[in-house]
């Protein structure tokens, strides 16, 4: 295992963008980004002015500030990244304030309210499933074509691409519905592209996977917070093995800070599987292995326990 490789002044210096940064991982990743001490643009459609079609109060602004609160720079620039015209803005922005991009976060996702669970192709509201297409893989094109060349300006940088799923467990399972299960393996191809094409230039990609993660909306939808979160467990006990978005926040950070991080070139990665090799925890100091659990033991159906999973 190597050692643990974040610390309040790992990526002093560094510049990272984490697109989709409003809410779950990609806030929990913007923080620990900041508590290493970067500068980190985050960006995101709901405001403190202005709420997406998601409805929620969770806003980039707030976001911005729990960076800042971690010791960090946080920097709130509200985006559509589905607008060219504005992911090109954003870009010129940080290359204007910063000169450089060091850590680049696709994060962009959008699609809790758009997919229906279990629902085949032909039943499944067609205009809703190419929306999630669009925001879910559209979005992380149009960032990277405007990104990288920033980020390609100085070696060493890195690109992770969020998804939902390692390649090996999206390979043999059925995610959901058709679309979702499209939208998950599609950015896991992304990031192994990417690796083919920013590897000879000095740069990494990876594919980087939660576990089951106790998002904002996770939470609300099981009816607890994270102080209480273990009273969800009555009703759904395999949410034993859940993580915070911090967690995930870790192994970003701690990607960003190592020096061989591209070993893990077009790889991919997940929260635990990095845990064990970096060394961090979540927040209770535990280290969830979520994707070996469902494996051996949730879809096997063997009762819940998380012993040596956590």
């Amino acid at each position: 295992m190597a050692a643990a490789l974040t610390g309040k002044a790992a990526l002093t210096g560094k510049v990272a963008l984490v697109a989709g940064a409003t809410r779950g991982a990609g806030r929990g990743i913007a923080v620990e980004l900041g508590a290493a001490g970067a500068t980190v643009y985050v960006t995101g459609r709901t405001t403190r002015d202005r709420r997406s079609e998601y409805d929620r109060p969770e806003t980039v602004e707030d976001t911005a500030d729990l960076v800042t609160a971690a010791g960090g720079r946080g920097i709130a620039v509200p985006t559509d990244h589905l607008d060219p015209a504005a992911v090109r803005a954003l870009v010129a922005r940080i290359d204007d304030e910063q000169g450089r991009l060091d850590v680049l976060v696709n994060d962009i996702w959008g699609g809790e309210k758009l997919f229906e669970w279990d629902s085949p192709v032909w039943e499944h509201d067609l205009d809703n499933g190419l929306r999630l297409l669009r925001l879910a893989v559209e979005t992380h094109a149009v960032t990277s074509h405007h990104a990288l060349p920033l980020l390609l300006r100085h070696p060493g940088g890195l690109v992770v691409e969020m998804t939902d799923g390692t390649a090996e467990y999206n390979r043999d399972n059925y995610r959901n519905s058709f679309f979702y299960d499209l939208a998950k393996s599609a950015v896991l191809r992304m990031a192994f592209a990417l690796g083919h094409e920013l590897g000879p230039r000095g740069a990494t990609a990876v594919a980087l996977t939660p576990g089951w993660m106790r998002s904002e909306m996770m939470l609300e939808a099981f009816g607890v917070r994270e102080d209480n979160w273990r009273d969800a467990l009555v009703k759904v006990p395999h949410f034993a093995i859940s993580e915070t978005p911090r967690y995930v926040g870790r192994a970003v950070a701690a990607l960003a800070a190592d020096p061989g991080v591209a070993r893990w070139n077009g790889g991919s990665l997940s929260s635990g599987q990095l845990a064990r090799e970096y060394g961090f925890t979540d927040l209770d100091g535990s280290r969830p292995d979520a994707w070996r659990y469902l494996v051996e033991v949730q879809d096997p159906g063997r009762p819940a326990d998380t012993t040596g999973y956590r």
